[in-house]
């Protein structure tokens, strides 16, 4: 055989059992982030006094580190339910842009899978999927990468939360876990920084997060929400209107 005459291999098909596994070795390197992010979860959740049954069912409905961590912290400090119910519903609108971004690439499932890609779809997995998700190879079992990143996070998380629940008080403040959520945060937008209307968003909740900090109820986390979201589509719009490179 010659390798410089003969034709390449022909590429290994993209059977679904083989997407699902390239999918959960996609998200292998996140998931040293939601381990520990979990743990930090589950211990909080029962200190702000909500019951470890309860705290895993938030775990396992809202499937949202954030939005579950700003729960905990709004139930601890005796937050009213409606201003909870907003705030994890603002800081979980991301996941409506990414079911948009994705949604041309999905159309063609049924409703099953649909509902089931909605609900596992997280930051991580729209960044590990994304490229995946976009490219033209084997459209036809592409959504079993998705599924394979989404089910891989999913799994760990929900051990991860459940341990921590266990675990309680018993984690030494001294482990500093909760900064592995912020380094798996910063490793997620990071990469996602290519234009200036992302990277104008970035910066304006940044600063808008800080200087709001003191508000009452968290509801900095809203206003720095809000604030990216608006800074994003404006520059978005003036990119395209003068015509400057992304």
């Amino acid at each position: 055989m010659n390798p410089l005459l003969d034709p390449p291999p022909p590429p290994t098909p993209a059977t679904p059992s083989r997407e699902f596994a390239r999918g959960l070795v996609a998200v292998i390197p996140m998931l040293l982030g939601a381990v520990p992010f979990g743990l930090i979860y589950g211990a909080l959740a029962v200190k702000a006094g909500i019951s470890p049954l309860l705290a895993i069912a938030i775990s396992s409905i809202v499937f949202a580190g954030s939005a579950q961590f700003m729960i905990t912290k709004l139930v601890a400090a005796a937050t009213p339910g409606l201003l909870i119910v907003l705030s994890v519903g603002v800081i979980n609108l991301r996941h409506a842009l990414y079911s948009a971004a994705l949604a041309e690439k999905l159309a063609h499932l049924p409703l099953r899978w649909k509902v089931l890609l909605a609900y596992l779809l997280t930051d991580e997995a729209y960044a590990a999927a994304l490229r995946r998700m976009q490219s033209e190879v084997h459209p036809e079992s592409r959504h079993w990468f998705l599924f394979g990143c989404g089910f891989g996070l999913w799994s760990t998380w929900q051990l991860a939360c459940i341990a921590g629940v266990l675990l309680g008080g018993h984690i030494p403040a001294a482990w500093s876990l909760d900064f592995a959520g912020t380094l798996t945060f910063i490793a997620i937008v990071v990469p996602l920084l290519k234009d200036r209307a992302s990277t104008g968003a970035m910066l304006t909740a940044g600063v808008v997060s800080v200087a709001a900090f003191a508000l009452p109820h968290k509801l900095f986390i809203i206003a720095a929400a809000l604030a990216g979201m608006a800074a994003g589509v404006l520059l978005e719009r003036l990119v395209r209107r003068t015509g400057l490179n992304a």
